[in-house]
């Protein structure tokens, strides 16, 4: 068992952790979350001894081999095989003394205990999880130092999976896979025979690979038995309980304190006031809810094209004359919302690269609309970002024609406030710079989102904020995310990319999970009985966009109005500050009039705007309960 005790600990001042406690049964497969910054990668150091807590203690059985993954990628010229067999130090050091020995009673020991730990069936287990990684038999054999960086942390999670800790840590581990990667680890964990601690905001896999969550808020730590959907439940049903109770507890409290105030001094209630007043003192509180705030954000709306927005004919894609991607052909509309399917090296990326303009057609034709803008959101751009500026100056910067109140403004959009929009970047967390990115992306109102691996480092509920703002989005979005719910409830279309070209897919994402772990479907992508089932939801996704597009001018609508009223109420303000200056009423009594008149016009203006909004909003609320029945 893992018993964490009492845990207080203070980073430059903050506590992150207020007298903590939680038990992890031996065995138990475990999710913990919480909001970015509020502690989790230390706690996970915390037990693995890289951090010393401030007061408290972290305990399990000695004998307890603790496991994680490297923060050092590994590289050099071993292969990738060689490197992850190695990660097993007992098996190699067994085998490296089965060469040497000579002393008959030790050669029975060595050969007794690499049978035990299935030494040689080490191999064949390496190259399992290496392949259900994305690694192939070829690039097994291949050196580590031929990998990129986030191939290579694919390797160092394999060394540390390889191994079978009895207490695997895992930080996050699907950041550095693909949405195909996702699906086999979370299938891996499911079966690990050992305990797990498991940080994620991924939901799908906290829903299916672990058993228990627990909750690290306000420095406490609880935990609650389910995946994360049974968590989410509980916790809101425990919060408004509390809710109830605190309530009930204040009308209780002043119902006694108004009984005290009126007969503490009348003789024949005084007693009773007396006991009541005994009774108020000794209650004891119930603690009002202190829910976290809520993260929000939003796209700005671009204004309408005619569609189609972009086409590719029989286009190809690739880097220094080899070609990637072939026979591509796409037409994209402003209310289309796709998500590519495929393992990484593919050419997802290469096939948004071409789309977003950063890569040229070696063949066919790609047309996009003379007024389209693109917005191109990539992880890597994180590195781009200048960490001892503000999100203020950077935002500023790439917006030079932009007032300061503008750019504020389109920074609130994207949960940076006064406080928070002058916030040096080098001390955001990971999700702040990944929502700062968004923001920067965003900032001339694109018509075509194209968006690689945008949850990367966003909790929970940036996640379903970024749900949220796609979904009210009324531009064009293109998505590669490995979160299987992101893309479920944002995507109408699936495409897979294979086999050196794009596709429709017309089974949904559990059509492809299921091709994806039995490999025996057809290799067209599609599993076995997904046609029939796959052309239903094809036609609910083609419904989902078309009731989509109906609302579209109604939004529009509602957002001139907006506008509108906007301009008039400064329009209203300007001669209301002109009919106050005295020095008017000094000159021809004809311009006062005028003034006056145009005032009167204004506030019928202002009410006609409002009615149209009032008319639109409701229509809005109307088609979408309507939509929400039907």
């Amino acid at each position: 068992m893992l018993q964490i005790t009492d845990l207080t600990h203070r980073i430059a001042g903050r506590k992150l952790f207020d007298q903590a406690t939680v038990a992890v049964p031996a065995g138990h497969r475990v999710g913990l979350v919480g909001r970015n910054g509020s502690g989790k990668t230390t706690l996970l150091r915390m037990i693995t001894g890289e951090l010393h807590p401030d007061e408290g203690q972290i305990a399990m059985p000695l004998r307890w081999r603790v496991g994680t993954v490297a923060q050092e990628a590994p590289s050099g010229a071993t292969s990738l095989l060689d490197t992850v067999l190695a990660a097993d130090t007992e098996r190699a050091a067994l085998l490296d003394e089965a060469e040497t020995v000579t002393d008959p009673h030790r050669i029975a020991e060595v050969h007794t205990r690499l049978a035990e730990i299935a030494a040689h069936a080490a191999p064949a287990r390496a190259a399992s999880i290496l392949a259900g990684l994305g690694f192939d038999d070829a690039v097994q054999a291949g050196p580590c130092s031929a990998l990129s960086g986030g191939m290579r942390m694919r390797v160092a999670l394999a060394q540390v999976l390889f191994r079978q800790p009895d207490l695997l840590l895992l930080d996050e581990p699907t950041n550095h896979l693909d949405l195909e990667a996702t699906l086999w680890l979370e299938g891996y964990l499911q079966r690990y025979p050992h305990t797990i601690l498991l940080v994620s905001h991924d939901r799908d896999l906290l829903n299916r690979a672990v058993g228990s969550i627990v909750h690290l808020n306000a420095g406490k730590l609880e935990m609650y038995a389910g995946g994360y959907d049974r968590f989410e439940t509980t916790r809101r049903l425990k919060l408004e309980h509390q809710a109830a109770l605190q309530a009930r507890q204040e009308a209780q409290r002043r119902h006694m304190q108004a009984f005290v105030d009126r007969f503490r001094y009348k003789a024949s209630k005084a007693r009773q006031a007396q006991s009541r007043l005994k009774a108020l003192e000794r209650m004891e509180p119930i603690a009002a809810v202190a829910e976290e705030p809520t993260i929000a954000f939003a796209f700005p709306e671009p204004e309408a094209l005619a569609p189609p927005i972009l086409t590719l004919e029989r286009a190809a894609a690739g880097y220094d004359g080899r070609t990637v991607l072939r026979n591509l052909s796409l037409r994209i509309d402003m209310d289309d919302r796709l998500a590519l399917l495929g393992a990484n090296g593919n050419g997802k990326s290469t096939l948004v690269k071409l789309l977003g303009g950063r890569l040229d057609a070696m063949d066919g034709e790609v047309q996009r609309a003379p007024k389209l803008r693109i917005g191109y959101f990539a992880q890597h751009q994180a590195d781009e970002l200048d960490l001892g500026a503000t999100a203020l100056r950077q935002a500023m910067d790439v917006m030079p024609k932009a007032t300061e109140e503008k750019v504020r403004s389109h920074l609130g959009r994207f949960g940076f406030p006064q406080a928070r929009a002058e916030t040096r970047i080098g001390d955001m967390s990971g999700g702040e710079k990944a929502r700062l990115l968004l923001a920067l992306m965003a900032r001339d109102a694109p018509h075509l989102l194209l968006l690689d691996e945008p949850t990367n480092h966003l909790d929970v509920d940036s996640r379903q904020a970024l749900i949220q703002a796609i979904n009210d989005y009324p531009g064009a979005v293109i998505l590669i995310s490995h979160d299987p719910h992101l893309i479920e409830l944002t995507a109408d279309r699936l495409l897979l990319v294979a086999d050196g070209t794009c596709r429709p897919y017309d089974g949904d994402l559990a059509d492809y999970r299921k091709w994806l772990l039995s490999r025996g479907g057809n290799q067209d992508g599609r599993a076995d009985g997904a046609r029939t089932q796959g052309s239903i939801r094809k036609q609910e996704r083609r419904t989902a966009a078309e009731a989509r597009a109906a609302l579209a001018p109604l939004r529009r609508q509602a957002t001139d109005a907006e506008k509108r009223i906007a301009a008039l109420e400064r329009e209203k303000a300007e001669l209301e500050r002109q009919l106050a200056d005295p020095a008017l009423y000094g000159g021809a009594s004809e311009r006062v009039t005028d003034l006056q008149k145009r005032l009167h016009a204004v506030g019928r203006g202002i009410e006609e705007a409002e009615t149209a909004w009032l008319e639109a909003q409701a229509a809005l609320e109307d088609a979408s309960a309507s939509g929400t029945s039907g």
